[in-house]
């Protein structure tokens, strides 16, 4: 290493330097532990590795291959493995069998060293090469990772401060699994998935995490399993999921341990999960909060996230969108009101059919042509949905990527609203402009089953005429990196108004899944047949 030309057959083994095979043996087999993701790699308590690697090599050879730039590399990066559904550990730097004489002895003590380490932490880097392939003339030990190996740091926290948030979770997370034991977690999970808890889908997939964890580490025959299955989990945790005593899961699992009576626990939990309550600030935000939002904002250049406007149709990614009139449709002439003999002959209809929202997707709105909704005279909950101003502004909510936009996101009243309020007259049919899923479920890359089902009927000329101020987002709905300063992002958005109400063409009806709905819908078919549907539930 330390005075060996790169790409020359000169060296310290008779004329035949293998240095290079080297190099390319643990470059190849870090690509081959590495090449399917997702992939999480961890630090270990590993000890110093190059002595190890120079005690394993002939005599004469140790001194040649003492090199500063391999020493750096070992430390770094040479300690790293990865954990397998098993939770055993693989050295990602080293493999014996990829390594040339006179190295492999070498190599197979540092696998054996890695491979008895204790995980001390995730290793998180941004860095595009991973060590240094050459320096002065000569090879060293290197590896380019896949964008797969690489963290993405946000403005806000640099990879060094996520690795550390991963460290403070793991230490948090066991805390929550001894005070929280399996059979709490699975009551706490079948309750959940019971749907007798209000707005439960916010909890279901951090009760079923945290369970699924259980039984993973009752299984493990021994602590150094148990707990590389833990720190596997933790790197590939949800934002929030190892803080287990201070989420909702948290507070239904204390209540559960308390033996509350269930409708005790059911109260307290709706209580909780009120959407104005639920991830709302209780105070308005300190100076210190609102010092520490002005930074981050800047940070991530999102000052024009925070400007939204109502959405319109053209903004949202329909299941169904009604056809177009036919041509002339909108022309005038002296006879227009008179039909052609055989035209429009009286359909005797029969009563609604009441079925499901799932049978209606997949049953009546691949053959529909037009859609219209009965509208009742009572509080519905009808909706609006916006979005950003900008179309060029940084992402800030959860479903939101660079690579994927989606800035759209939806608010309505908590007790309702009634339907004059959104440009609607009661006891009318009204035709349907679109059917669409909320905006947190439009993607086919990312999923957010924590924000619940909702399908939306979009109701043409629907607007909230009442609409003054607010609602152009909700904490719930931002990216991580904004939950320091939501108190702030909460007190700005409760006066910020959203722009355009007038050209609103994205609001409607939303039926949401664990409700009972009642719902009713006209639909005329491509074959001009029309028939009623009364909606009475998601499934």
């Amino acid at each position: 290493m330390s005075d060996r030309p790169a790409a020359t057959g000169a060296g310290g083994s008779g004329g035949d330097d293998s240095f290079p095979a080297l190099c390319a043996g643990v470059a190849e087999h870090f690509k081959g532990v590495t090449h399917k993701g997702p992939v999480h790699l961890f630090t270990t308590d590993a000890p110093p590795l190059l002595p190890i690697f120079l005690d394993a090599l002939p005599p004469e050879l140790r001194q040649e291959y003492s090199c500063h730039a391999c020493r750096r590399f070992m430390e770094r990066f040479g300690g790293l493995v990865r954990v397998g559904a098993d939770g055993q550990t693989t050295p990602v730097m080293w493999a014996p069998e990829r390594a040339p004489e006179p190295f492999t002895p070498a190599i197979r003590a540092l696998a054996r060293v890695v491979r008895a380490a204790q995980i001390t932490g995730v290793f998180l880097s941004s860095e595009k090469v991973w060590g240094q392939p050459l320096a002065g003339g000569w090879d060293h030990l290197a590896v380019t990772p896949e964008d797969r190996c690489l963290c993405k740091p946000t403005a806000v926290k640099t990879a060094g401060q996520l690795a550390a948030a991963k460290r403070e979770d793991h230490a948090i997370l066991l805390r929550g699994l001894e005070e929280f034991p399996i059979d709490l977690v699975k009551n706490a999970h079948s309750l959940l998935t019971s749907e007798s808890l209000f707005r439960s889908e916010k909890c279901i997939e951090v009760a079923k995490w945290l369970q699924d964890l259980h039984a993973q580490r009752r299984a493990a025959h021994d602590p150094r399993t148990r707990d590389n299955l833990t720190w596997l989990a933790v790197a590939g945790a949800p934002p929030g999921f190892c803080h287990v005593r201070s989420t909702m899961i948290g507070t239904l699992l204390e209540d559960l341990a308390a033996k509350l009576p269930f409708p005790e626990i059911q109260a307290r939990f709706a209580a909780k999960m009120h959407p104005l309550q639920y991830q709302r600030p209780t105070a308005p935000p300190s100076a210190a909060n609102i010092a520490a939002a002005e930074k981050i904002i800047e940070k991530l250049r999102a000052a024009g996230s925070l400007e939204r406007r109502f959405a319109r149709l053209a903004d949202i990614r329909p299941l169904w969108t009604a056809a177009p009139p036919p041509a002339g449709a909108g022309r005038k002439g002296v006879f227009s009101k008179l039909k052609a003999k055989g035209k429009g002959a009286a359909q005797v209809e029969a009563p609604p059919v009441t079925m499901t929202w799932e049978k209606f997707a997949r049953t009546v709105l691949p053959t529909a042509e037009h859609i219209e909704y009965h509208v009742p005279t009572t509080n519905q909950m009808y909706l609006g949905m916006v979005t950003a101003k900008h179309a060029d502004a940084p992402p800030i909510v959860q479903w939101d990527f660079e690579d994927d936009r989606n800035p759209v996101t939806l608010y309505v009243y908590v007790s309702g609203s009634p339907p004059s309020q959104w440009n609607l007259k009661g006891d009318t049919w009204h035709p349907v402009s679109a059917v669409t899923l909320q905006p947190a479920a439009w993607s086919t890359r990312h999923k957010f089953t924590h924000h619940g089902d909702r399908v939306i009927f979009i109701l043409e000329g629907a607007k909230d005429t009442g609409y003054i101020r607010g609602a152009g987002f909700f904490p719930e709905f931002l990216k991580s990196e904004f939950h320091e300063i939501r108190a702030t992002l909460e007190a700005y958005a409760k006066d910020a108004v959203v722009e355009g109400k007038d050209d609103a063409s994205a609001c409607g009806i939303c039926l949401s899944k664990g409700g009972t709905w009642n719902l009713l819908f006209r639909v005329t078919a491509k074959d001009g047949m029309r028939s009623s549907y009364k909606l009475d539930r998601w499934d």
